[in-house]
Protein backbone atom coordinates (compact mmCIF):
# COMPACT_ATOMS: atom_id res chain seq x y z
CA UNK A 1 0.00 0.00 0.00
CA UNK A 2 0.77 3.52 -0.94
CA UNK A 3 2.48 5.26 2.01
CA UNK A 4 1.10 8.40 1.60
CA UNK A 5 -2.61 8.04 0.87
CA UNK A 6 -4.54 11.06 -0.69
CA UNK A 7 -7.28 12.18 1.33
CA UNK A 8 -10.11 10.22 -0.49
CA UNK A 9 -8.37 6.90 0.13
CA UNK A 10 -8.14 7.99 3.64
CA UNK A 11 -11.63 8.90 4.34
CA UNK A 12 -12.52 5.56 2.52
CA UNK A 13 -10.03 3.28 4.38
CA UNK A 14 -11.85 5.13 7.62
CA UNK A 15 -15.43 4.42 6.91
CA UNK A 16 -15.14 0.61 5.97
CA UNK A 17 -13.18 0.22 9.42
CA UNK A 18 -16.04 2.04 11.30
CA UNK A 19 -18.57 -0.11 8.74
CA UNK A 20 -19.72 2.71 7.01
CA UNK A 21 -20.80 2.97 3.05
CA UNK A 22 -18.19 4.10 0.19
CA UNK A 23 -18.84 5.28 -3.01
CA UNK A 24 -16.80 4.27 -5.79
CA UNK A 25 -16.85 5.24 -9.40
CA UNK A 26 -14.75 2.74 -11.77
CA UNK A 27 -13.67 5.06 -14.97
CA UNK A 28 -15.85 7.30 -17.08
CA UNK A 29 -14.41 4.86 -20.07
CA UNK A 30 -15.30 1.64 -18.47
CA UNK A 31 -19.07 0.93 -16.97
CA UNK A 32 -18.84 4.76 -15.28
CA UNK A 33 -20.63 4.02 -12.68
CA UNK A 34 -20.66 4.78 -9.22
CA UNK A 35 -21.19 1.68 -6.61
CA UNK A 36 -22.14 1.77 -3.12
CA UNK A 37 -19.93 -0.32 -0.97
CA UNK A 38 -20.59 -2.07 2.51
CA UNK A 39 -18.47 -4.54 4.07
CA UNK A 40 -20.90 -7.04 4.37
CA UNK A 41 -20.56 -7.20 7.68
CA UNK A 42 -21.89 -4.02 8.64
CA UNK A 43 -25.13 -4.79 6.39
CA UNK A 44 -27.86 -4.02 8.44
CA UNK A 45 -31.69 -3.81 6.89
CA UNK A 46 -31.51 -0.40 7.38
CA UNK A 47 -28.44 -0.68 4.90
CA UNK A 48 -30.19 -2.76 2.62
CA UNK A 49 -33.25 -0.38 2.52
CA UNK A 50 -30.97 2.30 1.58
CA UNK A 51 -29.22 0.19 -1.44
CA UNK A 52 -32.35 -0.39 -2.72
CA UNK A 53 -34.03 2.70 -2.16
CA UNK A 54 -30.83 4.98 -2.88
CA UNK A 55 -28.95 3.17 -5.17
CA UNK A 56 -31.29 1.07 -7.01
CA UNK A 57 -29.42 -1.57 -9.24
CA UNK A 58 -28.53 -5.00 -8.08
CA UNK A 59 -27.89 -5.74 -4.50
CA UNK A 60 -24.71 -8.05 -4.89
CA UNK A 61 -21.90 -9.30 -2.47
CA UNK A 62 -18.27 -9.95 -3.86
CA UNK A 63 -15.69 -12.34 -2.73
CA UNK A 64 -12.27 -12.56 -2.61
CA UNK A 65 -10.60 -15.03 -4.94
CA UNK A 66 -9.49 -17.37 -2.25
CA UNK A 67 -12.83 -17.36 -0.25
CA UNK A 68 -14.89 -18.17 -3.37
CA UNK A 69 -12.84 -21.01 -3.94
CA UNK A 70 -12.57 -22.11 -0.55
CA UNK A 71 -16.37 -22.52 -1.25
CA UNK A 72 -16.29 -23.94 -4.17
CA UNK A 73 -17.80 -21.14 -5.87
CA UNK A 74 -17.94 -21.29 -10.29
CA UNK A 75 -18.33 -18.25 -12.20
CA UNK A 76 -21.74 -18.81 -13.75
CA UNK A 77 -20.36 -18.49 -17.18
CA UNK A 78 -18.15 -21.54 -16.66
CA UNK A 79 -21.09 -23.72 -15.66
CA UNK A 80 -23.85 -22.73 -17.75
CA UNK A 81 -24.45 -24.64 -21.00
CA UNK A 82 -26.88 -22.59 -22.92
CA UNK A 83 -26.30 -19.88 -25.99
CA UNK A 84 -27.15 -17.14 -24.04
CA UNK A 85 -23.94 -17.90 -22.37
CA UNK A 86 -21.85 -15.86 -25.18
CA UNK A 87 -20.03 -12.54 -23.95
CA UNK A 88 -18.55 -11.85 -26.72
CA UNK A 89 -20.31 -8.95 -26.99
CA UNK A 90 -19.51 -7.62 -24.29
CA UNK A 91 -18.36 -3.50 -24.82
CA UNK A 92 -17.11 -2.66 -20.24
CA UNK A 93 -15.09 -5.89 -19.71
CA UNK A 94 -13.78 -9.36 -20.86
CA UNK A 95 -15.76 -11.35 -18.63
CA UNK A 96 -18.68 -11.06 -15.68
CA UNK A 97 -17.69 -11.77 -12.11
CA UNK A 98 -21.34 -13.49 -11.63
CA UNK A 99 -21.13 -16.55 -9.49
CA UNK A 100 -24.23 -17.97 -7.58
CA UNK A 101 -27.12 -16.00 -6.13
CA UNK A 102 -27.92 -17.24 -2.28
CA UNK A 103 -30.18 -16.97 0.44
CA UNK A 104 -29.05 -17.93 3.81
CA UNK A 105 -31.15 -21.00 5.12
CA UNK A 106 -32.97 -19.65 8.28
CA UNK A 107 -34.70 -16.67 5.79
CA UNK A 108 -38.10 -17.26 4.40
CA UNK A 109 -38.11 -15.91 1.20
CA UNK A 110 -34.67 -14.04 0.92
CA UNK A 111 -35.69 -11.21 -0.28
CA UNK A 112 -37.00 -8.59 2.84
CA UNK A 113 -34.29 -5.93 4.10
CA UNK A 114 -34.01 -8.16 6.83
CA UNK A 115 -33.63 -11.58 5.01
CA UNK A 116 -31.19 -10.09 2.62
CA UNK A 117 -29.37 -8.75 5.57
CA UNK A 118 -29.36 -11.83 7.46
CA UNK A 119 -27.74 -13.85 4.17
CA UNK A 120 -24.89 -10.76 3.80
CA UNK A 121 -23.89 -10.61 7.24
CA UNK A 122 -23.30 -14.57 7.61
CA UNK A 123 -21.47 -14.25 3.90
CA UNK A 124 -19.11 -11.82 5.83
CA UNK A 125 -18.67 -14.49 9.13
CA UNK A 126 -18.33 -17.40 6.60
CA UNK A 127 -15.92 -15.27 4.59
CA UNK A 128 -13.56 -14.68 7.84
CA UNK A 129 -13.94 -18.31 8.83
CA UNK A 130 -12.37 -19.50 5.28
CA UNK A 131 -9.54 -16.92 5.27
CA UNK A 132 -8.63 -18.76 8.79
CA UNK A 133 -9.03 -22.22 7.05
CA UNK A 134 -12.29 -23.14 9.40
CA UNK A 135 -14.91 -23.06 6.59
CA UNK A 136 -15.33 -25.02 3.47
CA UNK A 137 -17.90 -25.79 0.47
CA UNK A 138 -19.69 -28.05 2.65
CA UNK A 139 -20.35 -25.57 5.74
CA UNK A 140 -21.12 -23.28 2.87
CA UNK A 141 -23.75 -25.19 1.69
CA UNK A 142 -24.92 -26.00 5.07
CA UNK A 143 -26.00 -22.78 5.91
CA UNK A 144 -27.03 -21.15 2.35
CA UNK A 145 -29.03 -22.14 -0.35
CA UNK A 146 -28.80 -21.62 -4.17
CA UNK A 147 -30.34 -19.90 -6.25
CA UNK A 148 -31.39 -17.26 -3.89
CA UNK A 149 -31.35 -13.53 -3.77
CA UNK A 150 -28.35 -12.18 -3.15
CA UNK A 151 -26.24 -12.45 -6.21
CA UNK A 152 -22.74 -13.68 -5.57
CA UNK A 153 -19.57 -11.96 -7.34
CA UNK A 154 -16.30 -13.55 -7.54
CA UNK A 155 -12.84 -11.02 -7.25
CA UNK A 156 -9.82 -11.54 -10.06
CA UNK A 157 -7.33 -13.63 -8.02
CA UNK A 158 -4.38 -11.03 -8.81
CA UNK A 159 -7.18 -7.70 -7.79
CA UNK A 160 -6.13 -4.87 -10.28
CA UNK A 161 -3.20 -6.87 -11.85
CA UNK A 162 -6.11 -9.07 -13.77
CA UNK A 163 -9.13 -7.10 -13.29
CA UNK A 164 -10.48 -3.23 -12.29
CA UNK A 165 -14.27 -3.02 -11.62
CA UNK A 166 -15.86 -2.77 -8.46
CA UNK A 167 -15.65 -5.95 -7.57
CA UNK A 168 -12.05 -5.92 -6.98
CA UNK A 169 -11.88 -2.41 -5.79
CA UNK A 170 -14.62 -3.57 -2.83
CA UNK A 171 -12.07 -6.53 -1.75
CA UNK A 172 -9.23 -3.85 -2.07
CA UNK A 173 -10.54 -1.93 0.38
CA UNK A 174 -11.54 -4.30 2.51
CA UNK A 175 -8.59 -5.76 2.28
CA UNK A 176 -6.37 -2.67 3.47
CA UNK A 177 -9.47 -1.90 6.03
CA UNK A 178 -8.53 -4.89 7.57
CA UNK A 179 -12.35 -6.67 7.20
CA UNK A 180 -13.57 -9.63 6.10
CA UNK A 181 -12.98 -10.30 2.35
CA UNK A 182 -16.86 -10.19 1.81
CA UNK A 183 -18.37 -6.00 0.20
CA UNK A 184 -21.86 -5.63 -0.42
CA UNK A 185 -22.94 -3.14 -2.92
CA UNK A 186 -25.47 -2.10 -5.19
CA UNK A 187 -25.39 0.27 -8.66
CA UNK A 188 -26.22 3.76 -8.15
CA UNK A 189 -29.09 4.82 -10.99
CA UNK A 190 -30.59 7.67 -11.70
CA UNK A 191 -34.82 7.68 -11.13
CA UNK A 192 -34.73 10.88 -13.85
CA UNK A 193 -32.91 8.88 -16.41
CA UNK A 194 -32.68 5.44 -15.79
CA UNK A 195 -29.64 5.65 -16.71
CA UNK A 196 -26.30 5.56 -14.19
CA UNK A 197 -26.45 7.86 -11.83
CA UNK A 198 -23.74 10.57 -13.08
CA UNK A 199 -20.15 10.70 -11.20
CA UNK A 200 -21.29 14.82 -10.66
CA UNK A 201 -24.76 13.93 -8.80
CA UNK A 202 -23.23 10.61 -6.95
CA UNK A 203 -20.53 13.05 -5.43
CA UNK A 204 -23.44 15.57 -4.33
CA UNK A 205 -25.07 12.30 -2.92
CA UNK A 206 -22.02 11.61 -0.99
CA UNK A 207 -21.46 15.58 0.18
CA UNK A 208 -24.93 15.34 1.67
CA UNK A 209 -24.97 12.95 3.65
CA UNK A 210 -21.29 12.91 4.69
CA UNK A 211 -20.35 9.78 3.07
CA UNK A 212 -16.82 9.24 1.47
CA UNK A 213 -16.31 9.09 -2.41
CA UNK A 214 -13.33 7.84 -4.62
CA UNK A 215 -12.25 7.20 -7.52
CA UNK A 216 -10.58 4.18 -9.09
CA UNK A 217 -7.55 5.51 -10.50
CA UNK A 218 -7.47 7.00 -6.70
CA UNK A 219 -7.69 3.50 -5.25
CA UNK A 220 -5.22 1.51 -7.62
CA UNK A 221 -2.52 4.17 -7.02
CA UNK A 222 -2.91 3.57 -3.17
CA UNK A 223 -3.76 -0.03 -2.74
CA UNK A 224 -2.54 -2.13 -5.62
Amino acid sequence: MSQRLSADVTAALEAFRAGDPVLVHDFDDREGETDLLYPAAAVTPTAVARLRNDAGGLLFVALSDAVATAFNLPFLHDVIDHPSNDHSDLRYDSRPSFSISVNHRETYTGITDQDRSLTIRSLADAAAAAVSGSYDAAEFGATFRTPGHVHLLKAAPGLFDNRRGHTEFGIALADAAEQAPAVAGCEMLDDATGGALSKHAARDYAERHGLAFVEGDSLIEALN
